[in-house]
C-alpha cells in the first residue's frame, strides 16, 4: 500500500515544486503533474507529486492524519 500526503504547492520552477510539510520546506518533483501550479494541492509520494487534488479532499485527508497521530489543527 502506498501513502500519498496532501501538500500545497508554494512555488513552481520547471518540473520542481516547493511545499511546506509542517514547517519543513521541501523541493518535490512535478514530472507526473506537469500542470500543477502554485496554490494547487497535490498528493506527495516518494518525493514526487503523483496527482493534483482539490482543497476539500486535501483538508479531509489532513484532518484524518492529524486525528490518527494525535495532532490538533494548530500544530500544522
Amino acid at each position: 500500500m502506498c501513502l500519498g500526503i496532501p501538500v500545497r504547492l508554494e512555488k513552481v520552477e520547471g518540473n520542481t515544486g516547493l511545499v511546506d510539510l509542517g514547517g519543513l520546506r521541501r523541493e518535490i518533483g512535478l514530472d507526473l503533474t506537469p500542470t500543477a501550479r502554485p496554490g494547487d494541492y497535490v498528493l506527495l509520494h516518494a518525493g514526487f507529486a503523483v496527482q493534483i487534488i482539490d482543497q476539500k479532499s486535501a483538508g479531509e485527508t489532513l484532518a484524518l492524519l492529524r486525528e490518527m497521530y494525535g495532532q490538533d489543527k494548530s500544530q500544522t
